[in-house]
């Protein structure tokens, strides 16, 4: 009879064969816990720990663990038919769900190109505007404007259009094409400027940004509504709108990266139009779309630039040649046919609507209150303590003692049974969205109680 492995067996397998993602490699053994069960918005270790997950997986898991129906749809889709190819059929899953996400999405995004995950939807999105020009005879525009801070993903394309400098240290990224602007964060500004006048200088940027580089050269401008992973960063009010109008001046089409703002995050399906007031050409989306059960993105593209490469003068095989073997995966799909369904019924973007006073006043409330904590910031479900960093120090050494702080805390919070996503001397949370008023307050008084530790050790 075959014997289950023990736990310390398999923790054994695990340091020893799977390298994680953003893993210290040169670290003699990694340490990382064992999750073996789930329940609504939490999970349990080996030991039988009981943790919040704060950061909702990895902003994925917008509808809690546990989902039986999630679980059984995909099942049944499995039995009845687990994979086509997109090449050369399609299923009625994916058909339904391009035409479900066609509903959601604002103004004439109307066309889904179906992917893997959030940085396959951007590289797709990539491709596309590339694509577009080529079919409208206007080859010279390539370049790409993105930001500071930003994060799109971990392949090549999508991380050399990221904008965090750390991330890259050790690894290559593309630089011929891509151009970067400034950090947007309002924080940076000085005490004499204003949030108003802060958005005018970051707007009038991009603008010289483009007219330097060339109209006839700049093809697009990729942002996320919040930079998530760059510390819930929230542009000022009008960035968005004012920057959207900036691009419709010179042609240049605008990618709203949506893969966590998405399907709830901000109480609405999608943030660009309900939240930030613009339709984007192209919105990419993946996590929520499918809670995190199984792996799948999207790239939204509006039927204006579908009508354009239609009725371009280009009368040769227009094929875009950029794929997946996964695109429309039938059993993805109905992992988010399901999950919408489950919203829908649920009144999940209500209740997000309904809850997030609360969690913004706790979360604004702890900032506050300890004096160890620069920013309390957040939107929606979304929320991020910064501490203090000692200006005084080089930037090698101010660097050692955010990561020791953002440890500090990430550790302190795990003890108490709380799950935080440390990222340098921040800690950032997104907790499932089906979260009550209870847990969080829950949560944010293990936070505060956590950061209480913390705080004596820079008394």
């Amino acid at each position: 009879m075959k014997m289950a492995p023990d736990i310390d067996m398999i923790k054994s397998f695990d340091s020893s064969y799977f390298l994680h993602p953003w893993q210290d490699c040169n670290s003699e053994s990694s340490d990382y816990n064992m999750i073996v069960r789930s329940e609504g918005i939490y999970l349990f270790d080996a030991n039988g720990k009981k943790y919040i997950d704060g950061p909702g997986g990895m902003w994925c898991v917008n509808l809690g663990y546990g989902r039986t129906e999630i679980a059984k749809e995909i099942a049944a889709q499995c039995e009845k038919i687990p994979y086509s190819s997109p090449w050369f059929s399609s299923t009625e899953p994916a058909a339904l769900l391009s035409h479900k996400l066609s509903t959601l999405t604002p103004s004439d995004l109307n066309t889904v190109f179906f992917t893997t995950c959030g940085s396959t939807a951007l590289d797709s999105a990539i491709r596309f505007v590339h694509f577009y020009f080529n079919c409208l005879n206007q080859n010279d525009k390539k370049v790409i404007i993105a930001r500071e801070k930003g994060y799109h993903g971990s392949t090549l394309l999508s991380s050399s259009i990221s904008g965090k400098e750390r991330d890259k240290r050790y690894l290559d990224t593309i630089g011929n094409g891509i151009k970067f602007i400034s950090d947007i964060n309002p924080n940076l500004r000085s005490l004499e400027t204003s949030e108003k006048e802060w958005c005018n200088i970051k707007v009038l940027e991009l603008e010289k940004t483009i007219l330097e580089i060339g109209p006839e050269k700049v093809a697009a401008f990729v942002a996320e509504p919040v930079l998530a992973s760059g510390g819930v960063i929230i542009p000022p009010e009008g960035y968005h709108q004012l920057t959207w109008e900036i691009c419709k001046k010179y042609n240049i089409l605008y990618i709203s990266d949506e893969v966590v703002t998405g399907f709830g995050r901000l109480g609405h399906w999608f943030a660009s139009e309900k939240v930030f007031n613009f339709i984007p050409d192209i919105i990419t989306s993946a996590k929520g779309l499918t809670s995190g059960y199984i792996p799948m993105g999207a790239t939204i593209i509006s039927d204006t630039l579908m009508t354009d490469i239609k009725e371009s003068k280009n009368n040769s095989e227009l094929l875009f040649a950029n794929g997946f073997t996964y695109s429309g995966h039938p059993v993805a799909a109905a992992a988010a046919l399901k999950t919408i369904e489950i919203m829908e019924n649920e009144e999940i973007l209500q209740h997000v609507q309904k809850i997030t006073p609360h969690f913004q006043k706790r979360l604004k409330d702890l900032g506050k209150k300890h004096k160890c904590i620069r920013d309390a910031r957040g939107i929606g479900l979304l929320g991020c303590l910064e501490g203090y960093s000692d200006e005084k120090l080089n930037e090698e050494d101010r660097l050692a003692f955010d990561h020791h702080f953002g440890s500090l805390i990430d550790k302190a919070a795990e003890k108490r049974g709380l799950l935080l996503r440390p990222i340098i001397n921040m800690c950032v949370f997104s907790p499932p969205l089906i979260i009550t008023k209870t847990e969080i307050d829950l949560m944010f008084d293990i936070l505060d109680d956590a950061v209480l530790e913390v705080e004596k050790h820079f008394q």
